[in-house]
């Protein structure tokens, strides 16, 4: 602990920041690969629809994973003041009851999703088209719901318990898994579509094996009984408040989806929506690493704040916003000139092509600016003050793009190019905003004396 304050208080900010960034950004990296390359599989062994489909499918899944984060942070953050506090039988608890918890909502989540998944898939835009296999796949992604939902909470448990690299490796080794088994069932065992959600679940339920075996084995600090997983009502109520603002942070990204999905089938038909889901792909691969780089920012940003080094504070903003603009800028060039080999990665339809060519073009012109939207909603999530910090982190994909989707298409009659139009637009307005609100926080920083508050 006292190394780790020692790093925190006197070690060179750029070191500092690459030490803390770099596991987040592997481990970030291997999600997003896993991403794409799923993508790619079901492209190009079931066809260009089946990446609609997916489409349709992937908020679903992130509405169940904000459900996790909902119940795997909040366990996260009172584990880490309970061992703060050396309360570890409580930290126990908390634990136990983030499992039994996460237990019962997945349970309900996949009894009630297969009951209604097809007015689900429906809200989410699934056309009849679609809809054969977008069901395919969420029927055995429901199935396994239990081991993404514990899984997510398990990652959560071993970072509060300060192990982020097991937590890292338990996820390298489900995702590979994943990687591994997707051709095989997919071509192998011609599954098609649902050979795709099978490797999922298998990889998901290996990962969770793993874990269990761990925790298990006597190397986790965490230890799980009878008594710690039964539920409690002071530890669930714990747990839902401080896990609540990044559940409203996720759950904003599967209802934006209603909206964006709907309205790009309604203006541009199922193709635009595969090559959508293309692009958001892609999209991805460039933004996971960069919340790698916000991992790193947060702690050593938080620590300083709370120790009133206002200066390296301010060092760090500067140094984590000039490496996410110079990340930002590359990946931005990468795209622009090899969109096209990228695209065919994925899919060889001729008209999914064309409109991801030409979408992708305009949808990435804000993205050299984002990292200061991104840094500014994170300096307030770090220095604890939620309200602003979550404002921000809701202003681009919700308070902006959201609004900007269903005006944009009826503006001048753009139909599905002012769906593209809506997300650079949305990265401008939503960056200049952040600064702004930045900008005042920190003259704030200056006024800050010892004596004074930090909270």
């Amino acid at each position: 602990m006292e190394n780790r304050e020692k790093l925190l208080r006197e070690e060179s900010i750029g070191k500092l920041l690459f030490k803390l960034s770099l596991p987040a950004m592997v481990g970030m990296m291997v999600n997003a690969l896993y991403n794409m390359v799923d993508t790619i599989f079901v492209g190009n062994g079931v066809g260009a629809l089946a990446i609609g489909g997916l489409t349709v499918a992937f908020p679903i899944q992130m509405a169940i994973m904000s459900l996790a984060l909902l119940v795997g942070i909040g366990a996260q953050a009172n584990i880490s003041i309970s061992f703060g506090a050396g309360q570890i039988d409580k930290a126990n608890q908390y634990a136990g009851n983030a499992y039994a918890l996460m237990t019962i909502i997945a349970i309900t989540l996949s009894v009630l999703g297969l009951i209604f998944i097809v007015p689900i898939l429906q809200l989410f835009g699934a056309s009849a088209t679609l809809l054969p296999y977008a069901r395919d796949y969420m029927q055995i992604i429901f199935f396994g719901s239990v081991a993404l939902s514990l899984s997510v909470v398990n990652s959560n448990v071993l970072r509060a318990e300060g192990n982020a690299k097991m937590a890292m490796v338990l996820m390298i080794i489900g995702m590979g898994l994943n990687i591994i088994l997707d051709p095989i069932f997919i071509f192998g065992f011609k599954m098609g579509i649902r050979g795709a959600a099978l490797a999922t679940v298998i990889s998901q339920f290996v990962g969770l094996g793993c874990a269990v075996y761990y925790m298990s084995t006597g190397n986790s600090i965490i230890k799980i009984s009878r008594t710690t997983l039964r539920l409690k009502f002071q530890y669930v109520r714990d747990i839902i408040k401080l896990g609540f603002p990044t559940f409203i942070r996720q759950i904003a990204g599967s209802i934006l989806a209603i909206f964006l999905n709907n309205g790009i089938v309604f203006y541009g038909g199922d193709i635009a929506l595969s090559a959508f889901g293309i692009i958001n792909r892609v999209m991805m691969f460039l933004f996971l690493p960069m919340f790698g780089i916000v991992q790193g920012f947060q702690p050593i940003a938080g620590f300083n704040y709370g120790a009133l080094a206002i200066d390296r504070v301010k060092q760090v903003v500067k140094t984590a916003t000039k490496a996410l603009i110079v990340y930002c800028v590359t990946g931005l060039i990468v795209i622009l000139t090899l969109h096209v080999p990228i695209l065919r990665l994925f899919t060889d339809d001729q008209q999914a092509l064309a409109i991801g060519a030409y979408a992708i073009k305009i949808m990435f012109l804000g993205i050299p600016i984002v990292g200061l939207q991104i840094i500014s909603a994170s300096f307030f999530q770090a220095i604890g003050k939620a309200k602003p910090a979550l404002v921000l982190s809701l202003m681009r994909q919700v308070l902006m793009l959201l609004p900007l989707i269903i005006i944009m298409p009826q503006l001048f009659n753009l139909g599905l190019t002012g769906i593209w139009l809506a997300f650079p637009l949305s990265d401008i307005a939503s960056t200049l905003i952040s600064i702004l609100i930045l900008r005042k926080e920190w003259k704030a920083l200056d006024h800050l004396a010892p004596s004074e508050q930090t909270t």
